[in-house]
């Protein structure tokens, strides 16, 4: 079918195989997206609905901003591709430039990739290569945390925490990786915010060390905010003891901010909101506004200039890149979206709409089939009580919010609320109140 013919609907929907979906169950009733603009989605039949979730996280300036169309058009009629190995264009070293002006501490240096994914494996291999340039190859583990998320690569997968992950791919995993334990305790139930216990489970890491010798890890990875779980907040004085431990052992800390990065926790990364600035930090959605995949590593200086020292001038110091490190049109995006970063003040917009999403958000508590709220800036996570079996009540409601006129991601039996940042309080309104007409009706069809 020609482009010019093609329709919202497709004559089949048969032959794509989509990821993380039900395929079965949703080719049986499609949810299908046909057009987007500011906060709002509509469907192929017609309906409208608001985005609770920013996309997965990666839409917070809107949907269809023209800046960044404009942007994106320009740049593939000027320049559509350029290598990025032994050469380049100019917009990927602006790019860098301004990134490197609001990462914390010394994190000035900037590996560009395609997507969340591929930075975390590029975090993973910079690690190796910073141990190996300093004539620590003894350091080969890694430590992630249960219930993290980092992507769907095999290093990914490797030092994530998410079960099905694991326990599907066991036979292809990274060695010598360990997980310390979540952060969410019981008695964090219904808690708005950083929980005031649960800061000794950073000690979690010490353990480790000692069982298997902290002169052999090399990098220790957690989000600030474990997102995709459902906004597992940290502790008070948690990063902080994770980065003691670091330093103590001359282990490195990675913070994943593919989700915290940009503004969801109301400052501009996680590192900052928590005042603890990691080794290595990857983003990705935001960066662009989820226009174009892109992946950013941002690395400081000292592992930066480690790895190039060790290499002698004409060689290639870091053997790893993709075919779409740095792209033109990514990087025409991402740069209209620095602009409206600037233009539009977001990074305070966000901080100022939080404390009002928040209130909306607990307000939900109320309701029969909620079985916990968690919430840190822009960002939140709704339980649903089990429903026969773990991750029934999270889809049966997610489509039941759906028809409500809510759209969000669902994982396992947590709802993922994301505003967009350019909400206003009443799209908070709407979106708080969808969800518990949503839930309402879940509740409903449960009991009939």
């Amino acid at each position: 079918m020609s482009s010019e013919n093609r329709t919202s609907v497709p004559n089949s929907l048969n032959e794509h195989w989509m990821p993380f979906t039900s395929n079965k169950d949703f080719k049986a009733n499609p949810r299908l997206i046909t057009e987007a603009k500011g906060v709002y989605l509509k469907t192929h039949h017609g309906k409208t609905q608001i985005d609770a979730s920013s996309g997965l996280f990666c839409n917070p300036l809107g949907h269809g901003r023209r800046e960044i169309t404009e942007a994106v058009t320009k740049q593939l009629e000027t320049l559509d591709y350029a290598q990025p190995f032994q050469q380049g264009f100019g917009g990927s070293f602006e790019l860098a430039t301004k990134i490197s002006k609001h990462t914390p501490g010394d994190l000035n240096k900037m590996f560009f990739t395609i997507c969340g994914s591929t930075a975390v494996e590029t975090a993973i291999k910079i690690a190796v290569a910073y141990h190996r340039a300093k004539g620590h190859a003894e350091r080969f583990r890694f430590v992630g945390r249960e219930r993290g998320y980092h992507g769907m690569n095999i290093g990914c997968i490797s030092v994530g925490g998410m079960v099905n992950n694991i326990k599907t791919f066991a036979s292809v995993l990274m060695p010598g990786v360990q997980h310390i334990r979540h952060t969410h305790l019981p008695e964090h139930k219904f808690v708005s915010g950083q929980p005031e216990t649960g800061d000794y489970l950073a000690n979690d890491l010490e353990t480790i060390c000692q069982n298997f010798g902290g002169e052999n890890i090399a990098a220790c990875i957690v989000e600030p905010i474990a997102g995709s779980t459902g906004t597992l907040v940290p502790p008070k004085g948690y990063l902080q003891r994770l980065r003691e431990i670091c330093d103590k052992h001359g282990i490195l800390l990675i913070f994943d901010e593919v989700i915290t990065g940009w503004g969801r926790t109301g400052s501009k990364f996680g590192a900052d909101e928590f005042g603890v600035t990691p080794d290595i930090m990857t983003m990705a959605k935001a960066t662009t506004n989820g226009v174009v995949p892109m992946g950013v590593v941002a690395c400081s200086d000292y592992i930066y200039d480690t790895v190039m020292d060790a290499s002698p001038t004409g060689a290639v110091e870091l053997f790893h890149g993709y075919t779409y490190s740095g792209i033109p049109v990514a990087v025409a995006a991402a740069l209209a979206v620095q602009e409206i970063f600037e233009k539009d003040d977001i990074f305070n917009r966000a901080k100022n709409l939080a404390p009002y999403f928040q209130k909306g958000l607990f307000s939900l508590q109320d309701l029969d089939s909620v079985d916990n709220i968690r919430g840190y800036g822009m960002m939140g996570g709704i339980d649903m009580k089990l429903n026969t079996k773990p991750g029934k009540a999270g889809y049966e409601c997610f489509k039941a919010c759906y028809e409500a006129g809510v759209n969000f991601k669902a994982t396992g039996d947590c709802l993922i609320i994301a505003p967009q940042f350019i909400c206003e309080e009443k799209h908070i309104d709407e979106i708080i109140e969808k969800l518990r007409s949503g839930i309402s009706n879940y509740q409903k069809n449960q009991k009939n």
